[in-house]
């Protein structure tokens, strides 16, 4: 299942994301971490030294393998050139499964190894000099989208991803490619506000959002967030000196953690484990389409001189086995953008 961590900038996210990772690949699960935040701090909060974080292979420089391996045989798709990041699959395209091996984990992908168990990671890649002035970092973040909309995961199988701070995340329809979104909140006045205006743009999409309290060190501070998150607040996580140590350098076994920390792990992981079993692929793959041609019209079409709504396969909707074909399932969404087209 795929789950996001969103949040305020240093609300602890990152950190939490990271130690949800640890929590999940003590299970023995199949577990795949990405960085998708334009501060690029997963790998370290996962006990990689700086400089073998900055030396992990960046998605965004292999968005063109990425393209031409899940494009396959597609015939809707011309050509790796026509792919932006919404492009969805359809009948001929190559699709991911979280565990195996395929080019794009090849390129991508790399195993860490945490106090005895792994999982694996993929980043983004840092906005770097040669950006300045030129790129938007979404165009790096694409590369995650594009992933997700071809991967077929599985319910006792893992992707736990890093987002972009505050409500960057809907600068794209990254934000509904999620079986659950925890939104790390501080109990402040600025911490809750993410929240809501999070929870009013992913109203309409049924996105599953739940709140995890960070830095809850008191009673008033988890009255604070009961009186303004409500029922949608999960669990809180107080300061902890195991993630103090760890971030000056003196890692411990994960099994230290203090016992309440890796209980709020463990609810978060049944939160998720519970929101799987109403996954609605169609809706998935209705959505993926609805974001493609509103990105098709607005500046896709143009950059690639392509009808891009025409690599929709309206028969195709996306499920666990892999592909599903069903005869005109998405018809009235394209009958809709054809009318958003003519008004």
């Amino acid at each position: 299942m795929k789950i996001a961590f969103v949040g305020k900038g240093g609300s602890g996210k990152t950190t939490l994301a990271a130690l949800f990772v640890r929590h999940l690949a003590r299970t023995g699960a199949p577990v795949l971490a990405v960085d998708a935040d334009i501060n690029q701090h997963l790998g370290v909060a996962l006990g990689l030294a700086e400089e073998e974080a900055a030396q992990l292979p960046a998605m965004g420089v292999r968005l063109p393998l990425i393209k031409e391996y899940l494009r396959g045989s597609n015939p809707r798709i011309a050509s790796v050139d026509t792919m932006i990041k919404t492009t969805p699959p359809g009948a001929g395209s190559r699709l991911l499964r979280v565990a195996e091996a395929n080019p794009v984990h090849d390129a991508c992908a790399r195993r860490v190894e945490l106090d005895g168990a792994d999982a694996r990671l993929m980043v983004t890649g840092a906005f770097t000099e040669a950006d300045l002035g030129v790129a938007c970092y979404h165009s790096k973040v694409g590369a995650v989208e594009l992933y997700l909309n071809h991967l077929v995961d599985g319910r006792d199988e893992y992707v736990v991803v890093d987002m972009t701070a505050g409500a960057d995340s809907f600068a794209s329809g990254l934000f509904t490619r999620f079986d659950m979104t925890f939104l790390v909140a501080e109990p402040t006045r600025r911490g809750v506000s993410v929240y809501r205006q999070y929870k009013e743009y992913a109203r309409d999409f049924g996105v599953a959002l739940r709140v995890v309290g960070n830095k809850v060190d008191e009673p008033d501070d988890l009255a604070f967030l009961r009186d303004e998150v409500g029922e949608d607040l999960l669990v809180t996580v107080g300061r902890s000196g195991w993630v103090r140590a760890m971030e000056k350098g003196r890692s411990a076994p994960f099994g230290e953690l203090e016992e309440e920390n890796r209980a709020a792990l463990a609810s978060l992981q049944g939160c998720a484990d519970a929101t799987y079993t109403r996954r609605d692929w169609e809706r998935y793959t209705r959505q993926m389409v609805h974001f493609h041609l509103k990105n098709a019209r607005s500046w896709g079409n143009d950059r690639t001189g392509a009808n891009l709504a025409s690599q929709v396969d309206p028969d195709f909707v996306l499920d666990e086995s892999g592909r599903k074909r069903s005869p005109g399932g998405l018809r009235h969404v394209l009958d809709q953008d054809a009318m958003t087209d003519a008004v």
